[in-house]
């Protein structure tokens, strides 16, 4: 996809609230079926609970890599939606800490830019399920956001 058609393709997602075409450009985030939700000038990205993203089905809750993929594509669909960068963004590291088990249950995730400058951008993610003062797990990632 061209960048002019990214642009546009985010310019429209914002005026219409509706962000299904840019998650459609992520397989990973289609496949996990991640939604977004438009709080005034904040994005909060939802997971909703999927029998398949189960890793312990005796709590049952979520698997650990269903939760860091989640937040590593909420954090570069936030870039993509509010940087103003004209193309996906390159993950360069990934850190996680898990807080507590992910219950089987809808799991949400906001984005703070730490940081952006012309060739990498630093990322802070919260994810919690039922309240936001009690995340699951919290990550810090850097992607290169300079032209491919």
């Amino acid at each position: 996809m061209s960048e002019l058609n990214l642009e546009q393709l985010v310019a429209r997602a914002h005026q219409q609230n509706d962000y299904d075409p840019l998650i459609n450009l992520i397989p990973y985030a289609k496949l996990l079926g991640i939604e977004c939700l438009r709080l005034g000038d904040d994005m909060v990205f939802r997971l909703p609970a999927n029998r398949d993203c189960i890793g312990n089905p005796v709590l049952p809750a979520l698997h650990g890599g269903v939760i860091a993929g989640f937040m590593e594509h909420a954090a570069m669909l936030h870039l993509l939606m509010f940087m103003g960068i004209p193309h996906l963004p390159k993950i360069i590291d990934f850190s996680i800490d898990y807080l507590r088990a992910g219950h089987y249950r809808d799991t949400y995730a906001q984005c703070q830019v730490w940081r952006q400058g012309r060739r990498v951008a630093n990322v802070a993610i919260t994810a919690w399920q039922t309240k936001q003062a009690e995340p699951i797990a919290t990550a810090r990632a850097h992607f290169k956001v300079d032209e491919p």
